[in-house]
């Protein structure tokens, strides 16, 4: 009788502990779908993923809110245009004026941001890149959508898609990370336009940004509006927050130009919302031609940005791995940067040597390593004219130009300078090319430089390799 019991306990046991594996597994099944099933959407065979928009992270400033105007003197002319009092009047001093006070960094509590994005390559999958690279604490996203952009804040109606995370419509960033969105179905034309939507339900903190956005920013009051058809009421801003690249699937041969640099390459003093940098018309020619049509545009320029030291964005050098190595699909990079750590030679940190051409030189040779040790082939740009350099920055602008221009360092050379440079006064740019500053160009002038740029570096199936890795100097 004992035996029998024993077998009989023993028997149900062992189908409770069936029982319990088996909800136990259909449980971590259930749990486990929607990571499954974006993992079903990867990119097919034949494909791969493509940077087709970026833009460089940097770290959250804090800014300057703009004085107040002091009140208007008693004696001075009326606001209206009004005769000013008598002489007999006596004339009271005005106010000083207050000097700015600084604004924290921006984060964001209980808001909704939506971004304005232009692709340069199309695709029917794409998958979007939020970014914490440089918060102080985790960023929790409570919803973020993509969706094709109408006017202005407004979206393409039936083109909204919500974006999850492995699964989950809500994603925790991590300090010094990113996070990278399951793959979600929608036809993105060529040149197309993105608006993506991201709301932060909690305090942000001081928000990952990139400064110079050139395009119209809508920020909400409060709330998720992540779905809705338009922000209209929302407040403006041009920078973007958080989102840093969107990739999409594309054919084994497309593949990413990374433009690397600074305020030249992010498009400053070009007109907002019209994408007139020289990175973005390059996008429009490789887009027209057939021959590299697959060929995306990554601009992972910072206005103000330094090869060798931090300040606007961290230095190029301690970029280069996030910036250009971990862009899906890079394949060339483009360098055009050097002429803020120039200005700043005469200013050196404390306890800190002057920058040198060498030092620069020194940069460039190894961001040409790095690059090449992934297989990825480099061009050298020249550096437009500074018409207001002193005649120190001019001659370090003149030794890294030559530099760049040595047969052997570079895979292939673009000549900024002389596409942009009169020729009567090649210390100046050519007329109509510049903003006035001598140092930026303007719409034509980043035009020019696209222009001067040739596509088939893109098309040749083995494009000449440097004979040397040496250092070579002028």
């Amino acid at each position: 009788m004992s035996k029998r019991f024993a077998n009989n306990a023993a028997l149900k046991l062992s189908l409770k502990l069936s029982l319990k594996l088996s909800l136990n597994l259909s449980l971590l099944a259930l749990l486990a779908a929607p990571i499954a099933q974006a993992q079903k959407t990867a990119a097919p065979a034949g494909t791969h993923w493509v940077a087709t928009w970026g833009a460089s992270e940097q770290q959250p400033r804090a800014g300057f809110a703009r004085p107040a105007r002091p009140a208007a003197a008693v004696g001075a002319p009326a606001a209206t245009g009004a005769a000013p009092t008598t002489a007999a009047t006596p004339a009271v001093p005005a106010p000083p004026v207050v000097p700015p006070t600084p604004r924290p960094a921006r984060g964001f509590t209980n808001q909704t941001i939506r971004m304005v994005v232009k692709a340069s390559i199309g695709g029917s999958v794409l998958r979007v890149h939020l970014s914490n690279a440089f918060g102080a604490t985790p960023v929790l996203i409570g919803a973020a959508h993509v969706a094709l952009r109408s006017k202005d804040s407004a979206i393409v109606a039936g083109s909204d898609r919500a974006l999850a995370f492995n699964g989950k419509p809500t994603v925790s960033i991590p300090i010094g990370a990113e996070m990278i969105s399951d793959p979600v179905s929608l036809d993105l034309p060529k040149l197309g336009e993105l608006a993506v939507s991201v709301y932060i339900p909690g305090d942000s903190g001081p928000a990952d940004v990139h400064s110079l956005g050139l395009h119209t920013t809508w920020i909400s009051k409060e709330g998720d509006f992540t779905a809705a058809p338009d922000l209209a009421d929302a407040e403006k801003a041009n920078s973007w927050f958080f989102v840093s690249d969107i990739d999409v699937q594309a054919p084994a041969a497309a593949a990413t130009i990374v433009t690397l640099g600074d305020s030249i390459t992010d498009g400053a003093t070009s007109t907002p919302d019209t994408d007139r940098s020289w990175p973005s018309a390059l996008a429009e020619r490789l887009a027209a031609n057939p021959a590299t049509a697959n060929i995306a545009v990554d601009n992972q320029g910072i206005s103000g940005n330094m090869v060798l030291r931090d300040g606007a964005g961290v230095s190029a050098l301690a970029r280069f791995d996030r910036d250009v190595l971990a862009q899906a699909g890079v394949k060339w990079l483009m360098i055009l940067e050097g002429i803020n750590d120039m200005n700043g030679a005469a200013r050196p940190l404390p306890g800190t040597a002057p920058v040198t051409a060498d030092d620069l030189i020194n940069a460039m040779h190894q961001m040409i390593e790095r690059a090449h040790a992934h297989g990825i082939k480099v061009i050298g740009c020249t550096l437009t004219p500074f018409g207001n350099a002193s005649e120190p920055v001019e001659a370090m602008r003149q030794a890294l130009n030559a530099y760049i221009r040595t047969p052997g360092v570079f895979d292939s050379v673009v000549d900024f300078e002389k596409a942009t440079q009169d020729p009567a006064n090649p210390r100046q740019f050519r007329q109509g090319y510049n903003n006035t500053d001598k140092l930026h160009p303007n719409d034509a002038g980043y035009k020019a430089m696209a222009d001067a740029v040739d596509l088939s570096l893109f098309t040749a199936t083995e494009p000449g390799a440097p004979s040397s890795r040496r250092l070579n100097r002028r």
